[in-house]
């Protein structure tokens, strides 16, 4: 069905309602801002003089503000640790109007946090704090009952795994949410990383990157071809028995997969020109818009064209930042306007 302006903004008055279980790692980003006038006499690096700091949120925790910054209600479910990171991240989820129920702290692991430093607005350094090791039993245990009392006392229109591969999301995690939501008739939405590649089954969209899927496939040469996108996608679909394939291809733009009353079909659709900043946080917002268009019914080709034009604009923007809903809303109808959409 044809995108109207009518029809989308419908569609962004509808996430207004929607509730998201976010599941993954959560992060905190820290960020030195300065500026660069000299070269250290040190060793052959730039000096940069601090002129702010500042602490935003980032991984999974950006994904809950980008649902957030669409209109929806996220609901954070991860572990931190009992740090200082810590309590300041809890500290920025609370500021953003997010809820802390679903996040635990464990005295066994870092609170992941990512320093960044930019210099002359261009990033110049990242230095990671981190744990990646698989959760302790008791810990995992734990994770689960938040789960599953999150899905049997809210009312949630869809689930999103946010994977970057630091210890929180495990097969084992993928198989309990799963069954659940089968059970419970929730869509299932999945942001991968390489460790949990092809644990990711029987869910309802699937959104890695080219390199992700080159990675989890063993296709070194894969191309944003589409014809070998098609042939990728295909063998995925039947190893994982996913209904949607969304495959972000960065410059090249986007390609998707779907089953379509058991016809499969495709679309390669191209980016839009941008002046990009830093492509940290695009994926977040991408299967944040993605995740929100499913649960309004949109049809597959239109959730990727949406998704591919909101993460192209948070790329405009220094740092991890959330999509902005009313420029993200006037780009789309000028969208509309510039092309013919599916």
């Amino acid at each position: 069905m044809a995108l109207t302006v009518d029809r989308l903004t419908s569609l962004f008055e509808a996430f207004n309602n929607k509730k998201a279980l976010i599941i993954g790692d959560v992060m905190l980003d820290s960020y030195i801002w300065g500026k660069v006038e000299r070269i250290s006499p040190e060793a052959p690096v730039p000096v940069v003089t601090v002129i702010r700091r500042e602490e935003r949120l980032g991984g999974a925790a950006n994904v809950g503000m980008n649902i957030r910054s669409l209109g929806a209600r996220p609901v954070m479910c991860s572990v931190i640790g009992t740090d200082d990171k810590g309590q300041t991240l809890r500290a920025l989820m609370l500021n953003a109007g997010m809820e802390d129920t679903g996040i635990i702290e464990s005295p066994h692991r870092h609170t992941t946090t990512k320093f960044r430093v930019f210099g002359n607005n261009t990033q110049m350094l990242r230095v990671d704090e981190e744990t990646s090791v698989p959760l302790k039993n008791e810990v995992f245990h734990e994770l689960c009952s938040r789960i599953d009392k999150i899905l049997k006392t809210e009312e949630i229109d869809v689930i999103i795994f946010q994977d970057y591969d630091k210890g929180v999301i495990t097969p084992e995690l993928i198989d309990f949410v799963t069954e659940m939501a089968e059970e419970m008739d929730i869509p299932v939405t999945v942001d991968p990383k390489k460790r949990n590649f092809m644990a990711f089954r029987n869910i309802t969209l699937f959104k890695p990157n080219l390199a992700e899927m080159r990675e989890g496939l063993d296709m070194a040469a894969l191309s944003p071809d589409k014809e070998e996108l098609s042939l990728a996608a295909r063998q995925l679909s039947g190893i994982l028995n996913t209904k949607i394939i969304l495959n972000t291809l960065s410059e090249k733009g986007v390609f998707i997969y779907w089953d379509e009353n058991g016809e499969s079909k495709e679309a390669l659709l191209p980016a839009q020109r941008r002046n990009v900043a830093d492509v940290s946080g695009a994926g977040d917002t991408v299967i944040s818009v993605a995740s929100l268009c499913l649960t309004c019914g949109l049809d597959p080709e239109n959730i990727a064209l949406l998704s591919n034009l909101a993460g192209g604009m948070v790329c405009e923007e220094a740092g991890v930042v959330p999509i902005n809903k009313e420029k993200f809303i006037t780009d789309a109808i000028s969208l509309l306007g510039n092309q013919n959409l599916p």
